[in-house]
């Protein structure tokens, strides 16, 4: 893949978060950390302590157990939101040649939901892989490799 120079890098998950920036060649980038976040998530069960509800029918003696507040869930939806609106705001601060996304899929569904107008004319790129673990010369290499 072709990265021209100036184009935004997002590597994101759910609780993690790199904004890069390429400053070297297109099919040879050098990627440098603008900006980073990180959220420390606890374990759901660490969150929300209470056992899953009860319903009771209106008519007869039925019940049905309710499924609990994912608030772990809930917690890298919110961060995933915060994600893509510093995404925004940096597509509108600078003048980019394009954008690339990187998140696993279910994180990549929840950015796309809050990209802006900017965003979506500049994406050259989304990859649905999780690299935020990786050193960031393996990002730029692996981008380079990818094709979809």
């Amino acid at each position: 893949m072709r990265v021209p120079n100036g184009t935004t890098v997002l590597v994101a998950d759910g609780s993690k978060m790199l904004i890069l920036e390429n400053r070297g060649e297109a099919f040879s980038p050098k990627l440098e950390v603008v900006s980073q976040s990180e959220q420390d998530l606890l374990p759901d069960r660490d969150i929300g302590t209470d056992g899953p509800g009860r319903s009771h029918s209106s008519v007869g003696r039925g019940r049905s157990a309710l499924q609990e507040t994912d608030f772990h869930r809930q917690a890298e939806d919110r961060f995933a939101m915060e994600a893509a609106g510093q995404l925004n705001e940096r597509c509108r601060a600078a003048n980019g040649s394009g954008i690339i996304v990187i998140a696993p899929p279910r994180t990549l569904g929840k950015l796309r939901q809050h990209y802006q107008g900017e965003v979506a004319d500049k994406l050259i790129a989304e990859i649905a892989k999780d690299l935020t673990g990786h050193p960031v010369n393996d990002i730029a290499r692996l981008i380079v490799e990818y094709s979809e």
